[in-house]
């Protein structure tokens, strides 16, 4: 339990608040996401939270929090949770849906993916200010020179590629995108699919399963079979998670 210093007899000691009236960033009407931190609430210990609201397809970028863990609960709709292990060296998937969480270690590099429309999530941390270093902010900020020359990269080719990143991105794909995703392939399986910045694309799926970029097949989201999550990409059913 953190140590609280505290007046609780001062008259601007606080006990409520509105989320609503922090928002801490917006791309439409649909993907937004409201803080609280102590900063809004003074009464507040080593807590603080965002309140995350998505459409299907969009994605809380990737990015660490260097000063909390943070523990994802589903409220409505439903999300991959993905992060890499650094002990193991793995990219983990955690698909939840209403009721189920997912916690992520401080430090980790992580990312969130919602699966259906109307997808709202909060995001607890054991700090009063979660701090946030997005990818966004790395690849843009980062000289394309140093990318190259680190992991024998074409320079010309790492400039072009980033080009496009020219703000903190937070929840992506950006609003202006309409370029088409990249092409996974899965057992053979193939499929390109554009990005309609807010307004997703449905397909009726008979005879082939696609999944979603960067979410290996074995590890999708069993509650969700033959499910689209838009732009074209549905899950496959794999074993259940939780026991099941």
């Amino acid at each position: 339990m953190s140590v609280s210093y505290m007046d609780y007899t001062s008259p601007n000691v606080q006990f409520t608040y509105d989320l609503r009236n922090n928002p801490f960033f917006r791309k439409d009407s649909q993907n937004y996401i409201n803080a609280l931190s102590i900063k809004q609430l003074n009464t507040l210990g080593n807590v603080s939270m965002l309140d995350i609201y998505l459409s299907t397809g969009n994605v809380v970028e990737p990015h660490i929090h260097q000063n909390a863990s943070e523990l994802v609960y589903c409220v409505t709709g439903a999300a991959v949770v993905s992060l890499i292990n650094p002990f193991t060296k793995k990219l983990l998937n955690f698909p939840i849906q209403p009721g189920q969480v997912a916690n992520v270690p401080q430090g980790w590099w992580h990312y969130e993916v919602a699966t259906v429309d109307n997808t709202h999530l909060i995001a607890i941390f054991d700090a009063p200010i979660p701090e946030f270093i997005p990818a966004s902010d790395m690849l843009r900020l980062t000289p394309a020179s140093v990318f190259a020359h680190t992991y024998c990269l074409n320079e010309a080719l790492v400039k072009q590629t980033f080009a496009p990143i020219t703000d903190t991105v937070v929840i992506g794909p950006p609003a202006n995108c309409q370029k088409p995703m990249p092409t996974p392939q899965v057992q053979g399986v193939t499929q390109t699919a554009p990005v309609h910045a807010g307004k997703p694309h449905h397909h009726q799926h008979h005879h082939h399963q696609h999944y979603y970029p960067g979410i290996n097949h074995r590890e999708a989201d069993a509650y969700y079979p033959q499910q689209s999550i838009g732009n074209g990409w549905t899950y496959d059913q794999y074993e259940p998670p939780y026991g099941q």
